[in-house]
């Protein structure tokens, strides 16, 4: 009998994109799912995306680099650098997440693990965000060097390595001929080659396993409504709204746009804002 498992990951706080993908996995009939990593932000879901992820039977949840950014600007012990308009961006972005969430779900980012290895039949599986020990950086892009992707592999024993992070579908072998999967995105499919990018469904992977072994791997693309996302987005005042419609409708990001996010951050009197949130976090 085949077990079933749905490889999520990089949601990035759509959560009409992941109830598409949670109601796609349910009509193929998977028997759990395991998160990769980049649960919030830059959209507008906080707490119904951990109910959603819990209500399937999420039986592992991975800390992705977005997660931490959070958790990072809520320490009072990290410099936020207000002269930086992508660490006011990420900031402001924090704040949201702080002032509409349970805070009981943020001490459950905290609990989520950089790496995890499950067995399932005879398969041991390396779960990861990016690398093992680094759930952020470009070490394994598509154009990567093969010996950035044999690090997946802590030893022989693993047969194979699932990470989330670079936001595009992936399946490629290591060295040793292990397996190699990334089931892309939910919240923001990317892509270098543009016919690819214009594709702005939600993706993810089935995972089948037997008591023998890989049985099949099934790289699925999930069509949503993104008018009713950002109907959601704009109704909860997310903020950089423009930005995340332009990120929705196109796929350009302007995360690290220093240029575009001053003009957001100066019309938006957003670093006081943030210098205000950090005071009171102290």
């Amino acid at each position: 009998m085949t077990h079933k498992i749905a490889l999520l990951s990089d949601v990035h706080g759509n959560q009409t994109a992941l109830a598409a993908v949670l109601a796609d996995a349910k009509k193929n009939n998977v028997d759990e799912c395991w998160f990769l990593g980049d649960l919030i932000m830059p959209g507008s879901g906080c707490e119904k995306l951990f109910e959603m992820l819990d209500e399937n039977n999420t039986t592992l949840y991975i800390r992705g680099n977005w997660d931490d950014c959070l958790l990072e600007v809520l320490d009072p012990e990290t410099n936020v650098d207000l002269n930086d308009p992508s660490d006011v961006y990420v900031g402001i972005l924090s704040k949201y997440i702080y002032d509409n969430i349970n805070h009981d779900y943020i001490k459950r980012i905290k609990e989520f693990k950089l790496h995890s290895q499950k067995k399932v039949a005879n398969l041991l599986i390396s779960i990861s965000h990016n690398l093992p020990t680094k759930n952020y950086g470009a070490a394994l892009m598509m154009n990567a060097k093969q010996e950035n992707f044999n690090e997946l592999f802590s030893s022989e024993d693993v047969d194979i390595a699932v990470y989330g992070h670079i936001h595009s579908q992936l399946l490629r072998y290591s060295e040793k001929s292990q397996l190699i999967i990334n089931p892309g995105t939910i919240g923001q499919p990317f892509s270098t080659h543009n016919k690819f990018l214009q594709d702005r469904r939600a993706q993810y992977a089935i995972l089948e396993i037997d008591e023998i072994g890989f049985v099949n791997l099934e790289f699925r693309h999930v069509a949503y409504d993104t008018e009713k996302e950002l109907t959601f987005a704009k109704n909860n005042n997310l903020p950089y709204y423009e930005l995340y419609q332009e990120l929705l409708e196109t796929g350009i990001t302007h995360t690290h746009d220093l240029e575009v996010l001053s003009k957001f951050n100066q019309q938006n009197n957003y670093i006081e804002v943030l210098k205000g949130f950090l005071e009171k976090l102290k």
